[in-house]
């Protein structure tokens, strides 16, 4: 890759943090070389890039925010592109890190939404990484609420000298795109009604996407993210507003991460959740970002990374202890369980079903339940039943569970009864029940087909993938025919 032109000053920082993390030269490059490839990137660093570096030049693109993240990793604290005197830059990598402050997660976030908003296709197509989960889910585990998230005054943004700061998402002012006087500007104040009003349109994009898929209103609810939710951020607002706030915007970045997954933009939305968990913490909700995490594990779930589900469930449930209500309890349970169970691991699997199972028995009426958990009842509880069995091709007990499910949940959670269904006609076709099965999936297949989402597209794939065997069988005939008739 062609580099900078040399400075004439050697980097000192870079070089004592060589010498701290152990690394030779061509060690260093080897290891950005690999984070590299986990981001899709083909890098051809070596020893002789590294002394290149040490001597003053800079790499261009996202390798300084690669460097940073290598050391991060071998010294076990946050480093930025800074920190080893190198340029910031807007990298690929940017949106992961897990800001030190409210103020630079504000940064990070708005920026994210800012690129994600335009017409930056890009961005939708980073890669998943696991390593990414790492350092995020250990800053929470150990961390504490910001001591001060207030704002009475706006400050002056003055670039802090010597100081450094993450590197951020940069994107061009458009000037097509100037406020009008009716919008909100930076440094107004932040009431109780913009708060209901965060709320409300959080339930109405839940809503959209549970009928619809996320595809369908992604880009408005990022867009509300942008114009809306950023400048009320900036905005004046004292302590328990503030945590309020950041709750709100915690949970409304979380849902634009969710709807990136449920369309296959990986990396983007494992972005979104990292933030999300940023600005729980802000808001001093420990039961909300054990949520986040839990997220988290769903889609390392989805994507075959079990491992890493298990530790995010399980960082999850030791962040919240006890304290959390028993709806929430279940819920760490059941992820931890969806985990092991794609793995294959059946006393594990077992063993975190009963535990969410005794969870949910503990739960009274009248409990106080967070608005975000409130979907989480018994047709949930027998949806994770049905696809941890399904994992574990115990397929009688899975469809049990899933007809269950099918038969408590409502018909506004169309997306979830679309997988359930799935399921059981994954069980049905285990279970010898060929004519059930692809009867169940093309009733699936045709409601995927009104939807705007690549997950339910991948359910019925999945399924299809699983009557290879049967190909030439009547039924399955009957349904690719169905199938066909859809377009």
């Amino acid at each position: 890759m062609t580099e900078r032109p040399a400075q004439r000053t050697p980097n000192r920082q870079l070089a004592a943090l060589i010498a701290e993390a152990g690394f030779s030269n061509a060690g260093l490059a080897r290891r950005v070389d690999q984070l590299g490839l986990e981001h899709g990137l083909d890098l051809r660093y070596d020893k002789t890039s590294v002394t290149r570096w040490l001597r003053g030049q800079q790499p261009r693109g996202t390798t300084p925010a690669l460097i940073a993240e290598v050391f991060t990793r071998r010294l076990g604290r946050r480093l930025t592109a800074q920190d080893l005197g190198l340029d910031a830059c807007a990298p690929v990598y940017a949106g992961l890190e897990f800001a030190g402050s409210p103020e630079e997660a504000v940064d990070i976030v708005a920026g994210l939404w800012r690129k994600d908003s335009g017409s930056h296709a890009e961005l939708r197509k980073i890669a998943f990484t696991p390593a990414g989960l790492v350092v995020p889910s250990r800053d929470w585990l150990i961390g504490r609420a910001d001591e001060k998230v207030a704002r009475t005054e706006v400050p002056v943004r003055i670039p802090a000298q010597g100081r450094p700061s993450a590197p951020r998402l940069a994107v061009p002012l458009d000037p097509s795109r100037r406020r009008a006087p009716a919008e909100r500007g930076p440094g107004q104040k932040v009431s109780g009604g913009d708060l209901a009003a965060l709320r409300s349109v959080g339930e109405l994009f839940r809503s959209l996407d549970d009928r619809y898929g996320g595809g369908h209103a992604r880009q408005a609810l990022v867009r509300y993210l942008e114009h809306e939710v950023e400048p009320m951020l900036r905005g004046t607002y004292g302590e328990q507003t503030g945590r309020r706030l950041f709750a709100a915007a915690a949970d409304l970045t979380r849902l634009a991460g969710w709807t990136s997954y449920d369309i296959a933009a990986h990396g983007l939305a494992q972005r979104y959740f990292v933030q999300a968990l940023r600005l729980s913490q802000a808001a001093a909700d420990r039961a909300y970002g054990s949520y986040v995490l839990v997220t988290m594990s769903r889609q390392a779930v989805y994507l075959g990374h079990g491992r890493e589900a298990v530790q995010l469930a399980r960082v999850a449930q030791q962040g919240v202890g006890t304290s959390a209500p028993p709806v929430v309890q279940t819920l760490l349970h059941a992820a931890e369980a969806r985990a092991h169970g794609v793995l294959g691991e059946v006393r594990a699997c077992t063993a975190a079903l009963v535990r969410a199972e005794r969870a949910m028995e503990a739960a009274r009426p009248g409990d106080e339940v967070p608005h975000w958990a409130r979907f989480f009842d018994e047709a949930q509880l027998a949806d994770e039943f049905g696809h941890c069995h399904r994992d574990l091709q115990q397929f009688r007990a899975a469809a049990q569970h899933a007809e269950r499910s099918l038969q408590l949940r409502a018909p506004v959670y169309a997306r979830s009864r679309l997988f359930c269904r799935v399921v059981l006609a994954t069980a049905r076709l285990g279970l010898g029940e060929l004519d059930q099965a692809c009867q169940l999936a093309a009733e699936a297949a045709g409601q995927a087909a009104e939807m705007r989402s690549v997950r339910a597209a991948e359910y019925v794939r999945d399924f299809e993938r699983r009557l290879e065997p049967y190909r030439d069988a009547a039924p399955v005939r009957g349904y690719r025919d169905k199938v066909a008739a859809l377009g």
